[in-house]
């Protein structure tokens, strides 16, 4: 099935990229039926789709009992399991994270959900639905319908994206399953996933995007370094991390990239000025992206997209104070519990004050 990724990498078999934006999670939730805004289509299609999913799902103990599920299967079943018991046990995670079920889908993706940002500001196009507060994405689970509501944004002349969903979390109000998309090879990559699901239903803040995603993403990395580290030793953790290094240059640059077009944008103009400040930056951007010597990363490809505002704004949307949240775990001593908890009581705080703490 065709998919529109932000950030395009080589395909490798089931395999999730952390940090691309293109693999949002997304909390999807029953109550969007009482929503006060939204057409009723919409809201139904989420609605009958979830149902549909948690009629599907299957315990995990029981699928591992069935002889017509693959032994492959099984076996990766068996690590989220332990990955979800360590979440539990070792960092301090939410029970109520999930993936104590399973559901076999009959599609590539979970779902797609649309992205949409200013032009010439990083100003996030955003919707408002019940518990999840305000959120800068629209999900579906049909890509066409994804894709019709992409067209509606770029006639309303948005930057747009639409994005595949790897997973989603409902904060604890169900009991989130693994899907079979999200069974991938990499052990690293299979910890990730679980883990940063587990995150959202640990601490989240309805209405602060930036800050749920880029706290679940900093979980997301530590955490799955240490599984890594707890079931293969400092070894198995030094050739995981070499074999991240082109994608953690790649998003250095993308990061470096946005923080130009933000203060471009910042420092305002004629939309003529902006646009043509816009363009120098992102041509800029692709070269840059042809000089560097990556074996992995598809150079080619990323030096002829066609990039816009919401491609760089969905980076810093999951990768937005990391030496924030670094700080604040070395000074609780790296422990996890303490950790959360020093995340809750930022509670207090409204998403403007919390976005300044996230400021690098």
């Amino acid at each position: 099935m065709p998919t529109n990724s932000t950030h395009p990498l080589p395909n490798r078999e089931n395999s999730r990229l952390g940090f691309f934006s293109s693999f949002l999670r997304l909390p999807f939730f029953l109550f969007l039926f009482f929503a006060s805004e939204g057409c009723v289509p919409y809201l139904f299609h989420l609605g009958k789709e979830q149902a549909r999913i948690l009629l599907q799902r299957r315990n995990i103990s029981e699928v591992l009992e069935d002889p017509e599920v693959s032994e492959k299967t099984k076996e990766k079943l068996r690590e989220v399991e332990k990955i979800r018991n360590f979440g539990i046990k070792e960092l301090s995670l939410s029970e109520k994270g999930g993936f104590q079920s399973f559901v076999q889908l009959d599609r590539q993706a979970i779902g797609w959900h649309v992205s949409a940002c200013h032009p010439l500001r990083f100003e996030s196009h955003t919707w408002w639905f019940p518990i999840a507060g305000t959120v800068p994405y629209k999900g579906y689970f049909s890509l066409e319908k994804a894709k019709e509501e992409e067209q509606k944004l770029k006639e309303e002349g948005w930057d747009t994206r639409v994005r595949i969903t790897a997973g989603y979390s409902t904060l604890g109000w169900f009991e989130d399953p693994l899907f079979s998309t999200q069974l991938y090879e990499d052990k690293g990559d299979l910890a990730s996933i679980v883990l940063h699901e587990m995150a959202h239903a640990t601490v989240y803040f309805p209405g602060d995007s930036l800050f749920n995603e880029s706290y679940a993403s900093f979980v997301e990395d530590e955490g799955a370094d240490e599984f890594i580290l707890s079931i293969g030793g400092e070894k198995l953790l030094t050739e995981r991390k070499k074999s991240e290094e082109e994608r953690k240059e790649y998003k250095e640059i993308m990061i470096s990239t946005a923080k130009l077009l933000k203060g471009a944008y910042t420092q305002g103009g004629t939309d003529e000025s902006l646009r043509k400040k816009k363009s120098e930056i992102i041509d800029n951007f692709k070269i840059e992206l042809t000089k560097q010597n990556w074996t992995k990363i598809d150079r080619k490809r990323l030096s002829e997209r066609d990039w816009n505002n919401e491609d760089f704004v969905g980076m810093l949307r999951y990768n937005s104070g990391s030496g924030f949240f670094k700080k604040k775990f070395e000074e609780v001593g790296k422990n996890f519990s303490k950790f959360h908890e020093e995340m809750r009581k930022l509670k207090s705080l409204s998403p403007e004050e919390r976005k300044i703490l996230l400021k690098d």
